[in-house]
């Protein structure tokens, strides 16, 4: 009988003060930034992008 293999979760580690906010770039695609201030940065690739959380 084989064996089933673990579910491997990806996560982001918790740095402690730091809050995280989260972006959908496109339909699949979000991103998670440490500070508004890069949004900017985002936006200008990706005009459509959207704080979520």
């Amino acid at each position: 009988m084989p064996r089933k293999k673990p579910q491997l979760i990806l996560t982001q580690p918790v740095k402690v003060g730091v809050k995280a906010i989260k972006v959908r770039l496109d339909a699949r695609t979000v991103i998670t930034l440490s500070d508004l201030k890069k949004l900017a940065f985002w936006k200008e690739r990706y005009p459509h992008a959207v704080v979520i959380s």
